[in-house]
């Protein structure tokens, strides 16, 4: 018999790794609802149809088809054309009704325009919600990069005020600064990236000069310009390129070079007026917090492969020297995403964060809350007898008050018990024997000083609540 196994590309998850990953999602889910976001759920299929033709030439190869499981077999005849079209499946990419109509979402924003779609009479615009699912891509597994990994998603439809931007800018400052993972949040625009098309000379290559540059930091320039050479961009506009995403310095000095760089592109100029817009509401949003101004870079290299972005895009990456890392979160301005199910003029914009990369990236700098390695505070010693009994009234009387707290069920040796107290890492062990019984007190041990003393309940509760 072959030894269990998961498919690649995914992971099981310890009661630790779970608690870890719980606080990142308590953690964003207060800030999105501080920030006004609802909260909504779409299914894990789709039909085939509403993801296909969204997300580029690359992205559409890495949606995970589901086999229609001989569904189709009911009707006169089709079964014949189920076997014939299985006979083609190994030999070349297929998309059949016959085989499958169906797939596994591979972010959350197209099932998010979808839905605002399908129920457009019942929500009131902006429409504001955040949602927490897992999604799935076809993927080569990696570092940081899986075939199944969660998304946290927060949009905005139904306005195209520039605020909105600036305050996603404020969510994905708060929400790492609560989590203790320094980032740097690169911010560019669609628009800037037609108006280089145009300095190329070559506006219809858009997609092509898009695609090569998003691999910038995987491939760096030589393996980008090699690109663009063999997308047919020119010698010219490729050393064009090159020079605009080489301009260095602030970013109120990046966009004073573009604008000097592009002053005859009108899709250009628009671009530089979002990004202005844009930092400025976003000044104004934090002017309290003078310490979440700075991270926020714009980088005209910044492509986001997608095709329905259009407006401004943002991508957040970890800025700590020692971690390596691509991108942790991202997303940007979508000006007829819902125009795809054909509910056209309502622009949207959101961002996403990578949760299974935010955790790795946590691990590594260990900046997860110690308490989190174990559900409970403390143990208690079962000592067995009438101290058991007294050990279960002590036990409601901590949870009463709010303390997680659990008993060791068997009346086991005690070090036993205290191996098992050990392994799970408790704060604290309780011990109810004879004299902590008559007493109708309780005795504690701090695993991480070693000491014990003897306390009435109520002071064990003031214990125990400020450790929690």
């Amino acid at each position: 018999m072959s030894k269990p196994s998961i498919p690649q590309g995914t992971r099981d998850f310890s009661p630790q790794e779970v608690r870890k990953r719980q606080y990142i999602f308590d953690t964003l889910r207060q800030i999105f609802e501080l920030c006004g976001f609802q909260p909504l759920e779409t299914p894990a299929m789709e039909n085939l149809t509403t993801l296909t033709g969204k997300y580029g030439e690359e992205g559409d190869r890495l949606i995970f088809k589901v086999l229609n499981n001989g569904l189709h077999e009911k009707k006169d005849g089709d079964k014949e054309k189920l076997a014939a079209e299985w006979d083609k499946m190994l030999s070349k990419p297929y998309s059949s009704p016959i085989v499958t109509e169906r797939a596994l979402r591979y972010d959350l924003t197209i099932p998010f325009a979808r839905y605002v779609v399908m129920h457009q009479n019942d929500l009131a615009f902006p429409f504001r919600r955040y949602q927490m699912q897992p999604v799935w891509r076809a993927d080569r597994p990696q570092k940081g990069r899986y075939r199944e990994f969660w998304q946290c998603d927060a949009d905005v439809v139904g306005s195209t005020s520039l605020i909105n931007e600036a305050e996603l800018l404020y969510i994905y400052q708060a929400a790492f600064k609560k989590l203790q993972v320094p980032v740097t949040i690169k911010i560019n625009s669609r628009k800037l990236l037609a108006a280089l098309a145009e300095l190329c000379g070559m506006p219809e290559k858009m997609m092509d000069i898009t695609i090569a540059l998003d691999k910038l930091d995987k491939i760096g320039w030589i393996g980008v310009a090699k690109e663009l050479q063999e997308r047919g961009i020119s010698d010219d506009g490729i050393w064009q390129i090159e020079k605009v995403i080489n301009v260095k310095g602030t970013n109120a000095e990046k966009l004073v070079a573009f604008a000097d760089m592009m002053q005859h592109s009108e899709s250009g100029m628009a671009g530089i007026n979002e990004l202005s817009k844009t930092l400025e509401y976003y000044r104004e949003i934090v002017s309290a917090d003078k310490e979440m101004i700075s991270g926020i870079a714009i980088d005209i290299s910044l492509a986001r492969g997608l095709n329905y972005y259009t407006g401004v895009i943002v991508e957040v990456v970890c800025a700590h020297p020692d971690v390596k890392m691509g991108s942790i979160g991202g997303g940007g301005r979508y000006d007829d995403l819902t125009g795809l199910f054909g509910l056209k003029g309502l622009s949207g914009v959101g961002v996403s964060f990578g949760i299974d990369r935010i955790y790795d990236v946590m691990d590594e700098l260990k900046v997860f809350p110690a308490q989190l390695t174990t559900g409970s505070t403390a143990l208690i010693i079962n000592f067995g007898g009438e101290n058991e009994i007294y050990a279960l009234h002590i036990l409601q009387h901590l949870r009463n008050a709010g303390i997680a707290v659990e008993i060791y069920p068997d009346v086991a040796k005690f070090d036993k018990q205290m191996k098992y107290a050990n392994k799970r890492g408790f704060a604290y062990v309780l011990l109810p024997g004879d004299e902590e019984r008559e007493k109708n007190m309780i005795s504690i041990k701090d695993f991480n000083t070693g000491e014990q003393k003897m306390q009435s309940v109520e002071m064990c509760i003031k214990l125990l609540s400020v450790s929690k």
